[in-house]
Parts: structure tokens; C-alpha cells; sequence
């Protein structure tokens, strides 16, 4: 299914220029995202609703979200769509219209629903296709971070969006898939050779498998190779390395614990000796800079190794509703 994707702004701003049909497919965005419910044009709604006495708008921000074909194949959280529902229904009843059953018993039948551990997020491409992935609830669940989507992954996501060129006829090795958003974003807009999604625990391996089958099975213009590699960063060998043959790698907020700067540094200083047709693979990483002192061990480590750097500063458009008032950084490490 293809969805008409809308102009997104930062969080916050230009909501009172929008259209009645942008602040519907900004709810929609957002939703689906489960964005936080403060972030959403409720103001734009507001106005909509003192300028009318019918539900329609209520009723089609309803048919976008709740009751989209979306969400009752891949649905976010039920306490997300609780708290969504709720304020929609406070929203109505400023109206003085006649109340709208429909709403109540969406609301009804998520009350009475038991929440499970899985929920998904889905983002909508520029292209209009729906990316729905299976998430856990939780941030940190069975001793992994690896089973949400960060927002350096998404800030990737939108770079490689733009960036097309760069995976053209190459082989792509991502470290740190988790549950595969950056991946399968550039497998659907990229004329790539292969892609070579990693990550090293089980249970994320498993979700990710289920992703990467959920979202590039049949899909349309995806003919790249696709495979899943367990890769210990600490114990990966020679032979997989070379058996990989890698022209462009890239990660995700992989820099994050102290403790495993140095095992990533050796592998990157090992993936970038592993020549491919006589030329160094080219290397990218985003990160969401949460500790400076980390991020900064990060890079004495990269300089230690006898690997530069580049701080890529070239801006990047915002495709998916997240918060970009975090310092994320991209950067492109070379021998």
C-alpha cells in the first residue's frame, strides 16, 4: 500500500499555516511513529474544530490512524493508542455535535485489550511505503538495547535517503542492525548489490529477520541480495570478514558504551584494511551524542588506531517525526 507522505516540520512549528489536510497527514505521521502526543498539531486541530459544528475532521484523523489498515495489521501499543483515543475523544467533546459511537468503541475495545511485550512503529517513506517494524515496549528488554529504533538510525536513514549514490551497485555491511530500519530503508531506495544487515544478540537477530521479511519480501524494486550475519565484534574472524568483501559500511548508535569503543575501533580498523578491488571500503557512522566524554574516547580511540576522521556537516532534510534537538553527529572514517 502506498500512502501520500506529508511535509514535515520541525516539532512545534508552522502548525498554524498548515492545511486541514496536512494536520491530518501529520497525525498520521505521527501515530504511526508513536510519537510523543505533545508533539502534535492539537493547536491546528483545535482552530479546525471552533470553525466547524460537525466531526468530520475527528472522524478522519480516526480513519487514518485507529482504524487505518495499518494499524490493524501492525498496530503501535495498545497504552499509546489508549492515551491517543483519550485525548481525541477531549477534543470531540468540544464540539456540539452529536457524539461519534465509533470513537467510543475504539476506545473501548483497546481498554479491554491485554498489552503485549510487542508493538510496532511504522514510518512513512517519501515515496508513500508504509516501513512497519516490530519493536519491544520496553527501551532495554532481555539485556539489549537492540530491539527499538534509535534516533541516529533514523537520522541515517534520512541521510542515506538523500545519499542514494553512495550504496549504488555496492555491497553495504551495517553493524549494529538492531531491528532494521536504516537497512531496510536503503534496500528500498537503493539500487545496491547486496546488504548485509549484523547485530550479535540472539533475539535481536530473530525480530530482525522478522522485519527485514515483513518489509522486502515482494517488495517492489528491491532485487539486492539481502542476508543476516551474527557478528561478534569481538570474536568475528578473518575468513567472515573477507567472505563479506564489504565496499561501503555503516552503523547507527553503535557508540554508546565505553566498554566496547575499543573492540569497535579494532573491527573498523580491520574492515577498513579489507580491501575490495584494490580500494579501502568507505565508512560511516551516526551517533546520537548522549555522553560527550564517550563520544570523545570514540574518537582518541579512531586517532590511537591511526584512523582520520571527517565530521560531515552537510544538512540533511527531516523525513521522520523524531526529536532532532538531540546532538547527532555523522562522521566518515578513512585510513
Amino acid at each position: 500500500m502506498n500512502y501520500t507522505h506529508p511535509m514535515t516540520d520541525k516539532e512545534g512549528e508552522g502548525m498554524s499555516h498548515k492545511t486541514r489536510k496536512e494536520v491530518i497527514h501529520t497525525f498520521q505521521v505521527n501515530f504511526f511513529a508513536t510519537s510523543l502526543l505533545n508533539t502534535f498539531p492539537w493547536d491546528s486541530l483545535d482552530r479546525e474544530i471552533m470553525t466547524t459544528t460537525t466531526s468530520d475532521i475527528i472522524m478522519e484523523i480516526l480513519q487514518k490512524t485507529c482504524l487505518h489498515p495499518i494499524c490493524l495489521k501492525n498496530p503501535p501499543s495498545l497504552k499509546y493508542r489508549r492515551r491517543f483515543l483519550t485525548e481525541l475523544i477531549k477534543r470531540h467533546e468540544m464540539l456540539a455535535a452529536e457524539p461519534l459511537d465509533v470513537l467510543y468503541e475504539a476506545l473501548g475495545e483497546v481498554m479491554c485489550a491485554q498489552e503485549e511485550d510487542m508493538c510496532y512503529k511504522t514510518y512513512l517513506l517519501p515515496t508513500g511505503d508504509a516501513v512497519s517494524l516490530a519493536e519491544n515496549v520496553a527501551l532495554i528488554s532481555q539485556g539489549t538495547t537492540g530491539l527499538v529504533t534509535w534516533e541516529a538510525a533514523l537520522y541515517l536513514s534520512e541521510w542515506a535517503l538523500e545519499n542514494t549514490h553512495i550504496f549504488e551497485n555496492k555491497t553495504v555491511l551495517e553493524l549494529g542492525s538492531g531491528i532494521g530500519l536504516t537497512g531496510i530503508v536503503v534496500c528500498r531506495s537503493s539500487s545496491l548489490t547486496k546488504y548485509i544487515f549484523s547485530d550479535c544478540h540472539q533475539t535481536v537477530l530473530q525480530r530482525l529477520k522478522d522485519n527485514i521479511t515483513n518489509c522486502l519480501t515482494n517488495c517492489d524494486g528491491n532485487s539486492a541480495s539481502v542476508c543476516v550475519e551474527e557478528l561478534d565484534w569481538e570474536n568475528v574472524s578473518d575468513e567472515q570478514l573477507q567472505r563479506i568483501q564489504a565496499n561501503t559500511i555503516i552503523a547507527a548508535d553503535v557508540v554508546y558504551d565505553p566498554d566496547i569503543i575499543a573492540c569497535l575501533v579494532r573491527l573498523l580498523s580491520r574492515l577498513l584494511n579489507c580491501k575490495v578491488e584494490e580500494e579501502h571500503p568507505d565508512v560511516y557512522i551516526a551517533s546520537t551524542v548522549r555522553n560527550p566524554q564517550t563520544y570523545d574516547c570514540f574518537k582518541k580511540e579512531l586517532e590511537m588506531a591511526g584512523l582520520r576522521h571527517v565530521v560531515m556537516k552537510d544538512s540533511v532534510a527531516q523525513v521522520f517525526p523524531y526529536n532532532r534537538a538531540s546532538t547527532i553527529e555523522m562522521i566518515k572514517i578513512y585510513v
